[in-house]
């Protein structure tokens, strides 16, 4: 009976011992785990390269588009009326200078004319010449008195008459001879020939177009630039025009505009660019381009392009503290120059910032530092400028 009696507190005394020993493992297991998080805690997310901004001067653009077209364009027409197209010399595309042939017109019955009038010319100089020798025999009997004073008069008209029927019959020979001369199209100035309407046959009628053409080879980009920065162009600015195929032409500004468009509060900036060379050139009259003109440069703060990350539309760096772990900032970027880009606000120039994988890092994370693998290549400002915010 006392045996049974102490049974009920052996079984109390074993279950604590038995809850004890199951806490103490509990407790170790715990805290082994805890121990375990803080092991992996404390090892660093990822081995990464530092780098400081840097200030560089940089190039500051104004973009813009516009249109290509001729500096001045020729229009070149026919003078002679009448007459048949026997040649063209010229066609489109052709490069040519002042004082060539372009077409040439039939000049048989401009021939015929040069001779008769020629000889008109002849006829009116042999009777001038014979007024002339009335004249003077006229004036030497006139202190004799066999002539009267009219009849002296009347032969030194006579001479003055032939005279001028001469002369007259001179101009017209002229004449002639200036429609001969007609009869070969010139062009007026050199350039390049950017349309042609002269077909071989045809009679045209005087002042009908034949060719166009385009003055010294010489286009022009007419940049379309807003009212507001309007101010900031001048004569003799720097430009670089984009063709269609993507090659750079340079220029200078050769003239602002001095009106606005009211509608669309814009005005044109013509652009002088490099004589047009012909078939192969580039840049061809009526081409859309679009260009920038340089303003300049200025001073920037920029970060190595592997350095941004953009997350949900916003620019990110990631700034370095003292215990090694990394700072997530919100910046604004600018202009991109070569594998680098400015940085506007948000960053300052002595922040030590990561340049490898910080696309993969989030705020706070704990980073080991390896900067031997920073690439920062050297930049040139004025090369591979790609766009400009001021």
């Amino acid at each position: 009976m006392e045996n049974f009696k102490k049974r009920p507190a052996a079984i109390i005394l074993t279950a604590v011992i038995v809850l004890a020993l199951a806490a103490a493992a509990v407790y170790l297991f715990n805290f082994r785990a805890a121990d375990k998080q803080r092991t992996i805690a404390a090892k660093p997310a990822l081995t990464v390269a530092t780098a400081r901004p840097k200030q560089l001067s940089l190039p500051v653009k104004l973009s813009a588009n516009g249109n290509i077209a001729a500096w001045q364009e020729a229009i070149i027409g026919s003078e002679s009326n009448g007459l048949r197209l026997v040649q063209v010399l010229a066609n489109v595309g052709d490069p040519v200078k002042a004082g060539q042939v372009l077409a040439v017109f039939s000049g048989d019955s401009v021939q015929a004319e040069v001779a008769q009038a020629r000889a008109n010319l002849l006829e009116a100089q042999a009777n001038a010449a014979d007024a002339a020798d009335n004249a003077a025999r006229a004036r030497t009997l006139e202190s004799s008195g066999a002539l009267s004073a009219q009849q002296i008069n009347q032969y030194s008209t006579a001479e003055k008459t032939a005279k001028a029927r001469a002369e007259a019959a001179k101009a017209v020979l002229d004449a002639q001879q200036l429609r001969g001369r007609q009869t070969r199209v010139l062009a007026p100035d050199n350039g390049v020939v950017s349309s042609r309407t002269a077909t071989v046959g045809a009679v045209v009628g005087a002042g009908t177009e034949l060719f166009r053409m385009i003055r010294g080879g010489r286009l022009e980009w007419r940049a379309e630039v807003t009212a507001s920065e309007l101010g900031r162009l001048s004569v003799g600015t720097p430009a670089t025009v984009i063709a269609a195929n993507g090659t750079r032409l340079t220029g200078r500004v050769r003239m602002v505009a001095p009106t606005v468009d009211p509608q669309t509060r814009t005005a044109l900036v013509y652009v002088d660019l490099p004589a047009y060379a012909g078939i192969g050139s580039p840049a061809k009259a009526g081409m859309f381009a679009r260009g920038s003109f340089d303003l300049g440069s200025t001073p920037a703060l920029t970060i190595p392009q592997l350095a941004l990350v953009v997350r949900d539309g916003f620019s990110y760096v990631f700034r370095l503290t003292p215990d090694n772990r990394i700072s997530q900032i919100k910046v604004q970027t600018g202009r991109l120059a070569g594998e680098r880009i400015e940085i506007t606000s948000g960053l300052t120039a002595d922040a030590r910032i990561i340049v490898s994988g910080a696309g993969f890092l989030n705020d706070g994370d704990l980073v080991r530092v390896n900067d031997a693998a920073t690439i920062d290549k050297p930049v040139t400002p004025a090369s591979g400028v790609r766009a400009a915010i001021q």
